[in-house]
């Protein structure tokens, strides 16, 4: 299902509304690209133009319940042009995964966005940051300094699942930035630059999702640059961090002879090669002088993961490994629970290592269905809890987590929406000026 920009104005109306915790996270549908946008709805078949008035999101959130009394108090609403309502999805829940790309700057985080959404199809061509032609660095002064400096958000599909990405700023002059991401992200990808390793910034973004319990994957980039070196990186997420690193790839080679990487999943070498812009690879055999360190990695891989199954513990006691699936799917499980983190390596900008990544995304970072669900108190009587799950059927409950301005359509708000669905026209609590 398409995503589609909305517009919000505000006017007076009277209903009863209640409290959600705002230091919790929940999931459902993130808003997607540089306008704000809902996921999950169809696309509307004519745009309307309302004047955008709304709050800042920070602080508490309510959401209204139809089944409840109506207050005497004046409550202000907002009008959402969005997308008219479809019967059924065409991408199910489950096969959402809504994530952002954080790290400290210069780690490569706009460059690997910008290769998955060439290899997704998104894009037909690859656009780089030292170009000025990256699409997620659409400000002027992003494209003049080569940095990001606000959040950018888009939507593509891979493996049947449509991933909604978040590209966070790594200065930490625009820190807020990620910790306004992070707040409404299922999961997240944190870059590391194998030359320079774990960064004042990388230690920063990782406090961050420890705070809102963001389930992450580590890509280890940069694989082919002057000094590389995945091992010494491995060693300070877990000196600097505190991680509980779980090793899925291996690099083939380093810095100007970096190739591949090791899969220690299905113990198989993944190769690029050619000019094919990283579009083409192959599964060959393992090389024989990373044999032995394959297997040292993959069997502290299975010590960690069976630890999480009883049946696949005993299994394996007695000398049977579980197969592919098994253990993607106790990474998954361990992922998902903050056991451990899964690294990858690789080299974004030499277009190596982006479409195992992207099936890590895939695989072991959750959907909406799996994130517990967003819960609050009515405002009328605090000890009533309301809880609002990841479901259509549910009553509509969002979070305004971004607001910007558009020079052409005017000011925009980036909506996550944890429940429910809206459609062209709905009048929506805004919570914020009660």
């Amino acid at each position: 299902m398409a995503a589609d920009a909305l517009r919000i104005s505000s006017s007076s109306s009277g209903s009863l509304v209640c409290n959600l915790n705002g230091s919790q996270r929940r999931p459902v549908l993130l808003p997607l690209s540089h306008r704000a946008t809902f996921l999950g709805l169809p696309p509307r078949a004519s745009s309307s133009s309302i004047s955008s008035s709304i709050p800042q999101f920070l602080g508490t959130s309510r959401i209204g319940l139809g089944s409840s009394k109506l207050s005497q108090k004046k409550k202000q609403f907002s009008v959402f042009a969005a997308a008219e309502a479809e019967a059924k999805r065409a991408v199910p829940l489950k096969d959402y995964r809504n994530i952002g790309i954080m790290a400290h700057i210069d780690a490569g985080k706009t460059t690997t966005t910008e290769r998955i959404l060439y290899y997704t199809g998104r894009n037909y061509k690859i656009g780089e940051v030292h170009e000025g032609t990256a699409t997620m660095d659409w400000m002027e002064q992003e494209q003049e300094r080569g940095i990001t400096i606000t959040s950018a958000a888009t939507t593509t599909f891979w493996d049947k699942h449509r991933i909604n990405i978040i590209d966070t700023p790594g200065h930490v002059d625009f820190t807020l930035e990620v910790e306004r991401a992070l707040r409404v992200l299922d999961g997240a990808i944190c870059l590391f630059d194998s030359v320079a390793g774990v960064e004042p910034q990388s230690e920063t973004v990782w406090r961050q999702a420890d705070k809102y319990g963001v389930p992450r994957i580590c890509f280890v980039n940069k694989m082919d640059r002057l000094g590389a070196n995945f091992f010494r990186t491995r060693d300070m997420i877990v000196t600097n961090l505190g991680a509980k690193p779980l090793v899925l790839q291996i690099p083939i080679g380093a810095e100007d002879v970096f190739k591949g990487v090791v899969d220690l999943v299905r113990m198989k070498a993944i190769v690029w090669s050619g000019e094919e812009l990283g579009a083409k690879f192959s599964y060959e055999d393992i090389p024989e002088d990373l044999e032995d360190l394959a297997q040292e990695y993959r069997a502290a891989m299975m010590e960690l993961i069976v630890d999480l199954d009883d049946e696949v513990m005993e299994n394996y006691l007695e000398g049977v490994e579980p197969d592919e699936a098994t253990v993607k799917r106790l990474v998954r499980k361990g992922t998902i629970t903050g056991k451990f983190v899964p690294i990858l390596c690789g080299s974004a900008f030499k277009n190596k290592g982006v479409q195992p990544l992207l099936d890590a995304v895939v695989d072991y970072l959750p959907s909406p269905v799996e994130v517990p669900p967003m819960n609050g108190t009515d405002p009328e009587n605090p000890e009533i809890t309301i809880i609002r799950k990841p479901d259509d059927d549910e009553p509509f409950a969002g979070l305004a987590f971004k607001i910007m301005s558009d020079p052409f359509v005017g000011s925009l708000t980036f909506v996550r929406v944890y429940s429910g669905k809206i459609s062209a026209g709905s009048y929506v609590l805004n919570a914020n000026k009660g």
